[in-house]
């Protein structure tokens, strides 16, 4: 099957990203495409009509999201969905989210002109959503889906320009009732490729990855207050110095999660110290902390123990402590049974080939509460991504679009 599905695959993998990066084309050479702005729109109505002429049927939902079916012979029987986001982040890259869109219906359309009607239906999804890019809301695509989010969810969201979520949707021909509801019950599995965005299966010389959790994230705002006062009358005994005792915490958090050597990693991504002068000692500074595990229970003793420190040195330094928790979602364990299966398909094709973890969020991780749910990943080159750099060999996307093609040739024919 990979023999023969892989004769004109560079090229179509070559065109198609490249075709899909020009809507939303930023000067950088990265693409802006966000949730139902312009290129968002065109983007989509344009994959509507490629899918079409693949044989697929075609359809929207109400908040955008976008199928292509590929019916089985047999009826009534659970749909196998695959694919993932269309939206980006500003100035993001080719591949991220696009790639696992391009690649589903690259699949589903060879498997179709090989095998012909499988028997069970597959479907091509573009997910409307997953960044959070334009609106404080991630995952729309997929949790409107999976009954996670409600229309009623974003009423009251505005973007930084202060359009309304309800009249960018509606704009954008969705929103109205003129589509099917976005819940589904009929959905028997999920499967998403996508970019590593990441640089560990590039390190170790793989080029797809079975995974087999997606990481839980705790994000906090911690807030210190201590005392401004002069840089050069205050003797430095006296002085309570709030971005001192940051510096003390962040140094002892960022050592803890390094020496840990558990897979965990945290985060200190942003710093606002005030007065913020040269010539003032600073009375308050307020910084963030992402800490992320694939196991519940590591995850929270870290947190545990890095929040007492800092209550702790907040003590001893004189200055109050303020912590606020603002994100906390668990990890999600993707379903063993299709990770080993794809796993084994890839040992037995030969394929450099390791089970990971994955330590950023994606679609999976709402469908892996709903239903069964495998992520594959193939490499990102240097790790980078959300940025114009972010790159992929045509090896590895072709690799990644065989994987796909084994998994679904195994799951629906």
């Amino acid at each position: 099957m990979m023999d023969q599905a892989s004769t004109t695959l560079k090229d179509d993998l070559r065109q198609s990203i490249n075709w899909l990066a020009s809507f939303g084309k930023t000067e950088n050479g990265g693409v802006t495409r966000l949730l139902y702005d312009e290129a968002w729109q065109q983007a989509q109505q344009a994959l509507a009509q490629k899918m079409s002429k693949s044989g697929l049927l075609v359809r929207f939902d109400d908040v955008g999201n976008l199928f292509g079916r590929l019916p089985g012979t047999e009826d009534n029987a659970p749909v196998i969905l695959t694919g993932s986001h269309l939206d980006t982040v500003v100035d993001g890259g080719k591949y991220d989210g696009a790639f696992g869109v391009l690649a589903s219906l690259l699949a589903v359309d060879r498997l179709r002109q090989q095998f012909g009607a499988p028997k069970r239906t597959l479907e091509v999804v573009a997910l409307c959503e997953e960044e959070g890019s334009r609106f404080p809301i991630s995952f729309w695509g997929s949790g409107s889906i999976t009954g996670a989010y409600q229309q009623s969810d974003a009423a009251g969201l505005e973007d930084s320009s202060g359009v309304r979520f309800i009249d960018a949707m509606q704009q954008a021909s969705f929103g109205k009732g003129d589509y099917p509801e976005p819940a589904r019950n009929d959905i028997a599995c999920f499967i998403e490729t996508h970019v590593e965005q990441g640089v560990t299966l590039e390190l170790e010389k793989n080029t797809w990855a079975a995974v087999t959790h997606i990481v839980g994230q705790q994000r906090y705002t911690i807030t210190l207050t201590g005392e401004s006062n002069h840089a050069g009358t205050t003797p430095m005994d006296r002085r309570h110095d709030a971005v001192y005792a940051a510096a003390q915490m962040i140094a002892h958090v960022i050592r803890r999660a390094k020496q840990a050597r558990n897979g965990l990693v945290a985060t200190v991504g942003r710093i606002k110290a005030a007065p913020n002068v040269p010539n003032v000692v600073p009375g308050s500074c307020s910084f963030t902390l992402d800490i992320r595990h694939h196991q519940s229970d590591v995850m929270n003793h870290f947190s545990d123990q890095a929040l007492a420190y800092f209550r702790q040195q907040a003590q001893k330094s004189g200055i109050s402590i303020q912590i606020t928790k603002w994100m906390d979602a668990r990890p999600v364990p993707l379903d063993p049974k299709l990770a080993e299966l794809s796993y084994s398909l890839a040992q037995e094709a030969g394929i450099p080939c390791k089970k990971m973890v994955s330590g950023a969020g994606h679609d999976a991780q709402i469908f892996g509460s709903y239903c069964p749910t495998a992520l594959m990943f193939v490499p990102s080159h240097n790790g980078i991504s959300h940025s114009p750099n972010e790159f992929t060999k045509l090896d590895d996307l072709e690799t990644g679009v065989q994987m796909l093609m084994k998994l679904l040739h195994h799951l629906a024919y």
